[in-house]
């Protein structure tokens, strides 16, 4: 066989084993429509939509008061240190001075041993009565001698009266003689001497006075502050105290400014209590028409009525106070430090048991500050912390953007909602909007129309 015979041959197997592939694979293809058309298509399983069961509420505007909610400790207004004014040993104490003991106003806490204030002030009484006597016997002798200073004006006047007279005799008449003008003439001068001096003394004597009155008064302050320290020998209670600390003994010597007690005044308390700065400038109620344009400081604060409550026992401990005033800022922490004042006719709860409110307690204090008109008050369950609301309108879930303005305990204030809105109080996590909903309403099983 040729080689072109064998060219040949091959060229003719190649095409016939073409064809046989095709022929198989248009065979597969028909067979496979073929028994596809004979299969029945399964039947689709219905999917049923499964609603959301949620609680709801109908919000409505309304005014609501902000109420600042803070913590704080009871203080006294007024915590005096007592200390002695006078040196001296201790001789006798109150029988009560024990810490805790509340003592009336005007008790004798303690003595010191008056005897030598009293002598001092017997001393001081001798010095002021022989400064009156000695400033009477000036007035007196002043008196005196202004009546003595006319005699011897007079006195003079006729001495040299007599001398003029002498001495012309004997110059122009030669009548008497030289020692009886220089005897005249001595008279006079002793008269004029006799006169001078009791001019200069007379004039001297406005001085003494006003020396010996600012003597009587020099000793009058002497025996009042001899009369003022044997008074402060014992040292009385100046209002009705409360014992706080005690270091004083009987026989103790004492010096002045020595702290020896503590006492308390408990008929007014207050309590500091820290506030955040923004929330206390933006919802504390001052008093905008009282502001003083020379004081870099708050203005005052409206004395609102805040409730008290023992942080120990609120639900069966409580009390009333007025809001004061700002206390101090802490730049620091940057929070505003606002007082309560609690006035002796609050002292006691309002509760059954009337316990009074007591130095050292930690309360919480709420404060109501201004009100926020057409709001809407929201459980802190239906409001997200981006400020989403979920509402159920046809029994599906709409998702609302809202303004977070305050939280209140478990309530969130918001604004943004319109008056009727259907808000969802259950807690949902991340729905699916437009979502069928089973709404019910709060409280009950009975679903909204």
């Amino acid at each position: 066989m040729s080689n072109d015979e064998v060219k040949r041959y091959l060229t003719i197997a190649k095409l016939f084993s073409f064809f046989i592939a095709i022929l198989i694979l248009l065979l597969g293809i028909i067979s496979f429509v073929f028994f596809s058309s004979l299969r029945k298509p399964p039947a689709q399983a219905e999917q049923e939509e499964i609603p959301i069961p949620v609680n709801v509420i109908q919000a409505q505007p309304e005014d609501v008061p902000i109420i600042l909610n803070g913590f704080g400790e009871v203080r006294t207004l007024a915590t005096v240190p007592i200390s002695s004014e006078v040196s001296g040993r201790v001789i006798r104490i109150h029988p009560r001075l024990e810490a805790g003991e509340v003592i009336p106003a005007g008790e004798v806490l303690f003595e010191i041993d008056p005897s030598d204030y009293q002598v001092r002030l017997k001393s001081a009484q001798a010095g002021l009565e022989q400064s009156r006597q000695t400033l009477k016997r000036i007035q007196e002798q002043f008196a005196s001698d202004k009546e003595r200073l006319k005699t011897l004006e007079r006195t003079k006047d006729l001495a040299y009266s007599e001398f003029q007279r002498v001495k012309q005799l004997f110059e122009r008449e030669k009548v008497g003689t030289q020692s009886n003008v220089e005897q005249t003439e001595r008279a006079y001068n002793q008269a004029l001497d006799a006169y001078n001096l009791l001019v200069q003394s007379v004039e001297l004597y406005p001085l003494k006075v006003r020396e010996s009155e600012e003597a009587v008064k020099s000793a009058e302050a002497q025996l009042s502050q001899a009369e003022i320290n044997l008074s402060r020998t014992q040292v009385k209670v100046p209002f009705n105290a409360r014992i706080k600390t005690v270091n004083l003994e009987a026989g103790q010597y004492v010096n002045p400014g020595a702290v020896v007690m503590t006492l308390s005044d408990d008929s007014i308390l207050e309590i500091s209590v820290p506030l955040d700065a923004k929330q206390a400038t933006q919802w504390l109620p001052f008093q905008k028409d009282n502001i003083n344009i020379d004081s870099a400081w708050f203005p005052p604060l409206e004395p609102k009525e805040c409730e008290i409550l023992w942080t120990e026992d609120k639900e069966n401990h409580k009390w009333k106070g007025l809001l004061n005033r700002i206390e101090r800022y802490d730049e620091k922490t940057r929070t505003v430090y606002t007082v309560i004042r609690i006035e002796k006719e609050n002292i006691f709860s309002i509760t059954d048991d009337k316990i009074p409110l007591v130095q050292g307690m930690f309360c919480q204090v709420k404060i109501p500050g201004k009100v926020l008109s057409g709001v809407y008050r929201l459980p802190d369950t239906a409001v997200s912390f981006e400020g989403i609301v979920y509402t159920a309108e046809n029994n599906r879930l709409k998702s609302v953007q809202v303004e977070r303005l305050y939280i209140q305990g478990d309530e969130v204030i918001v604004s943004g909602l319109k008056a009727g809105t259907v808000v969802i109080t259950t807690r949902l996590i991340n729905p699916i909007e437009n979502s069928l909903l089973e709404v019910q309403k709060l409280g009950d099983k009975e679903a909204v129309s």
